[in-house]
């Protein structure tokens, strides 16, 4: 399976140094996108229907929206 592929809701994709696109809370009416590195997991399930919650090097956190 390619990185294109891979699905944001599945925690087995997700990874520390993943470069990916989140969705943050405030962002969430709107669908704007941030991109960042994978510092931490935070969703503790393997899967969740809206995307996996991480925390990126910057520090935002949000859920996996894109995968790169």
């Amino acid at each position: 399976m390619t990185p294109t592929e891979w699905d944001g809701r599945m925690r087995e994709h997700i990874y520390e140094g993943l470069r990916v696109a989140i969705v943050q809370k405030q962002d969430q009416p709107t669908g704007t996108l941030t991109e960042g590195v994978v510092r931490d997991i935070l969703t503790p399930s393997s899967v969740h229907p809206r995307g996996i919650k991480v925390r990126l090097e910057t520090g935002e956190v949000g859920r996996v929206q894109k995968i790169y």
